[in-house]
């Protein structure tokens, strides 16, 4: 799990020297919705990671259960579909680490049927005047680390996501504009097909 996430994801940008006025959150039954209700998009991100590392990069998600992050001037690639998780990298000769999905927190995100009110799924749910911000685990994984989405609101969206894995390794995705309910070629997300295009044997 820590090398995967190390790859995958970047870590949370510094807090601001003063705290915005707090304000009603988006309650957890719409911020379901929402995840429920999205489909496909497509969004340029910026990743970064504890060591200070910066990379960007076109995100891709079809729900439920893909995502692919592209990476602009770096050799990886990510790939989550079939209930994998597959990190390409042109540097290593070898085939790619490939881990469970359901082994990540990006899971509860991905999931066919998302439950922010699940029982032991919230561990924090506060708003301020701009953003809603929770952080989950999977209460079925409560090993695996938590992650924190920082949503906004008329219309609710998603912006960040900060994943923190089993030795408390901060990640932090931020997203640009969402296009939503574009066409996503289905090998985007098949990592077999990108396994055999790179002459890879599983």
């Amino acid at each position: 799990m820590e090398p995967m996430t190390r790859f995958l994801f970047a870590t949370a940008l510094a807090a601001c020297t003063a705290l915005p006025a707090m304000a009603d959150p988006i309650p957890l039954s719409d911020l379901s919705d929402y995840l429920n209700d999205l489909r496909t998009a497509e969004a340029s991100f910026t990743q970064i990671s504890d060591d200070g590392a910066i990379a960007t990069g076109t995100l891709y998600i079809q729900r439920p259960g893909r995502m692919r992050f592209e990476y602009d001037d770096s050799e990886l690639l990510v790939m989550a579909g079939g209930g994998q998780v597959a990190i390409f990298d042109d540097r290593a000769n070898t085939a790619p680490e490939q881990y469970p999905l359901r082994r990540t927190p990006l899971n509860l995100i991905l999931a066919r049927n998302v439950d922010l009110d699940r029982s032991d799924m919230i561990l924090s749910h506060e708003g301020d005047e701009t953003t809603t911000r929770i952080i989950a685990q999977d209460p079925e994984e409560p090993d695996i680390g938590y992650i924190t989405l920082v949503f906004t609101d008329e219309p609710v969206e998603l912006r960040q996501w900060i994943v923190t894995d089993s030795t408390g390794f901060n990640t932090t995705v931020i997203l640009g504009e969402l296009e939503e309910g574009g066409n996503i070629p289905a090998r985007h997300f098949n990592i077999p097909q990108e396994l055999r295009d790179r002459g890879i044997t599983e």
